[in-house]
């Protein structure tokens, strides 16, 4: 049994007895409070007296205890258990509450010693010099951190980088405010010690001011769970590539003239166009289209890749291709002198109204141009075929206008990363941009029309429009509009396209680089062959997760194009920049800087109306948080 006033151990912590009732004791703990505990919850250290005292642990020096435990060590193997009482005498001299409590805590450290109150024993010399080791190594990181925090902070204070050595030295305590801001984490030690925000945007910030990172680090990607490691690189799966017999079915379209006409940067071709006229007021319009569903098919593993990462995401600093650079390889139109295609042919009345499409495996010559130059072509009479092109794009465009198609006509940029800078150049507005557009939306719509009256589950694209008042012209007028337009919805049954005035959709002309296209043609394919198509629930099911997936790529693509703008402007203080005005906010109006293709916000000191240029002069970039302020330069 316990006397009273001895020193006894509760729950780790030192408490004194102060009486024993009914089989319990009543124990005074350091803060003052009295609780009632079982003889079981408590352990004695010393029989006291210890009224009214609460040791304080006793430092008898290192040297003491080193001495003690290699004189037991020594003898470890025929030396007995001692008892906290024997340890106390050798280490202190002495038995007393106060060498009793900090012979317990010697005990806790578990360096030198093991055991229980009862039987104590000393560690072996290997086990204790790790055990050393490791406690050495974890007060070094915790004296590193703690200094590691104060430098942070000074440099937070006098607005200043951190050294390079330093910065070296303490990568590891900066990785859980880096995976902050990628999105990797959600939580902090880092950002909580120095008291910030557990933000991505803050943790971006902190990286900038003390120069962990630097302005070209994009972390957007992601954030939208594209890693660094796969940004830049192809998908690794096998794609199955075609039999050399493959080929024998498809229709010789080589005495066509085919033009594949892209940006100037683009390096994945995937449709070319062609025209007959067959008078009457009747033309061929030829849309021939990249076939990788000849050799991609559902359920194989480039199709499930495909599907997952739903689109190929483009960035001003590399791309993430859909599909692997084989496929590219063998599929792009005109990386050879002939080019596989699936192709659909569509005639086109007097009106641009599509009356007839068929579908059938090609081989094409495809010729590569830009738009520059095909815009040369038509412009100097030289190009017949694109004239030709030309002109029945305007007829199919004005139809489609005529049935309530809406036409929005903003500015677009081009960015590039050369060697640690940003350039961005405006994209010229080009008439074969806009040939190659409405071939596209025709062929999306004969293909529609074509899987509709066969029963096929495809992925149709409807949109509605709610327009809001009378719109008005210019800028200002095609954002009201954008604003306008409802998101598309994709199924497997056909709907009305408001946006584009037709009664049904799709989308097929790049099945390189969207998951839905390539969907369709293996739909398309497998009809062709005499097999039986995908059901509409797989369709489903398929639309379901591509759309997730192209739906993180365009929000990754939109975050780093506004993060590469910030770049850019962030050594253009005071520049000047010609703006349109778009809509009154209150105090406020929203601009937009064709130049940059940039929306923001400022204020405006004199009286202005929707369209009117006005000249903005930058004062501050905020690139964590993709802000530009402007301000009115009169």
């Amino acid at each position: 049994m316990i006397s009273e006033n001895a020193l006894v151990i509760y729950k780790n912590k030192p408490a004194v007895v102060k009486e024993r009732l009914d089989g319990k004791y009543t124990i005074t703990l350091s803060d003052g409070s009295h609780i009632k505990v079982r003889d079981k919850d408590i352990e004695l250290l010393h029989p006291g007296p210890a009224k009214d005292f609460f040791p304080v642990k006793n430092d008898c020096g290192s040297s003491a205890v080193r001495e003690v435990w290699e004189l037991l060590c020594d003898d470890k193997e025929n030396a007995a258990p001692v008892s906290l009482k024997e340890l106390s005498g050798f280490i202190f001299n002495e038995y007393t509450p106060c060498s009793a409590y900090s012979t317990f805590c010697l005990l806790k450290e578990n360096i030198y010693f093991t055991g229980d109150i009862g039987a104590i024993l000393p560690r072996g010399k290997n086990e204790a010099a790790l055990e050393e080791s490791k406690r050495s190594e974890k007060q070094k990181e915790t004296d590193d951190r703690a200094q590691f925090l104060e430098q942070m902070k000074a440099s937070l204070k006098k607005d200043s980088y951190i050294s390079d050595s330093l910065r070296s030295k303490w990568s590891g305590f900066i990785q859980d405010v880096q995976a902050l801001a990628y999105g990797k984490s959600s939580k902090s030690r880092t950002m909580r010690d120095l008291n910030l925000s557990e933000t991505p945007e803050d943790a971006h910030s902190l990286l900038l001011k003390t120069g962990f990172w630097t302005p070209m680090v994009n972390p957007h990607p992601a954030r939208f769970g594209y890693t660094l490691n796969n940004l830049y690189s192809p998908p690794e799966s096998a794609q199955e590539l075609p039999s050399p017999n493959s080929d024998l079915d498809r229709c010789d379209l080589c005495r066509l003239d085919a033009f594949a006409i892209d940006s100037s940067w683009s390096n994945d071709p995937d449709d070319a166009v062609s025209i007959e006229n067959l008078g009457g007021g009747k033309t061929l319009l030829y849309v021939h289209v990249a076939d990788p569903a000849s050799s991609i098919f559902f359920n194989s593993p480039g199709e499930k890749e495909a599907r997952d990462r739903g689109v190929t995401l483009y960035l001003p600093e590399g791309a993430l291709r859909m599909l692997s650079e084989d496929a590219l390889r063998r599929f792009a139109l005109g990386l050879s002198e002939k080019s596989p295609a699936l192709t659909f042919k569509m005639t086109i009345n007097k009106d641009g109204e599509v009356t007839e499409t068929d579908v059938f495996p090609s081989v094409i010559k495809a010729r590569r141009i830009t738009y520059e130059e095909a815009d040369k072509l038509i412009e100097s009479g030289e190009g017949e075929t694109l004239r030709a092109l030309f002109d029945l794009s305007r007829k199919i465009f004005n139809r489609r206008a005529g049935n309530g198609a809406v036409n929005i006509d903003l500015p677009d940029i081009h960015i590039t990363i050369d060697s640690g800078n940003v350039n961005i150049a405006p994209v010229p507005e080009y008439q074969s941009n806009f040939l190659v557009k409405e071939c596209m939306i025709a062929a999306g719509e004969g293909a529609g029309n074509w899987a509709a009256s066969r029963g096929l589950a495809f992925p149709y694209i409807s949109q509605e429009v709610e327009l809001q008042g009378k719109v008005p012209p210019g800028l200002a007028g095609s954002i009201q509009l954008r604003r306008c337009m409802r998101p598309r919805i994709l199924s497997v049954k056909p709907g009305r396209h408001q946006g584009l005035g037709l009664d049904t959709y799709t989308q097929v002309t790049s099945p390189l680089r969207r998951y839905t296209d390539l969907l369709a043609h293996i739909q398309i394919r497998a009809f062709l062959r005499g097999e039986k198509p995908v059901s509409a629930d797989d369709v489903s099911a398929r639309l379901g997760f591509s759309e997730a997936a192209s739906s993180a790529a365009v929000h990754a693509e939109r975050a780093s194009v506004n993060h590469w703008k910030m770049v850019y402007l962030a050594g253009r203080k005071d520049s000047i920049w010609e703006a349109a005005a778009i809509e009154n906010k209150g105090a406020r109006w929203a601009v937009l800087i064709p130049s940059l293709a940039l929306e923001t916000q400022a204020v405006l000191q004199r009286n202005v109306s929707p369209n009117e240029n006005v000249r903005l002069v930058l004062k501050s970039v905020n690139i964590p948080k993709g802000e530009a302020l402007f301000s009115h330069g009169g």
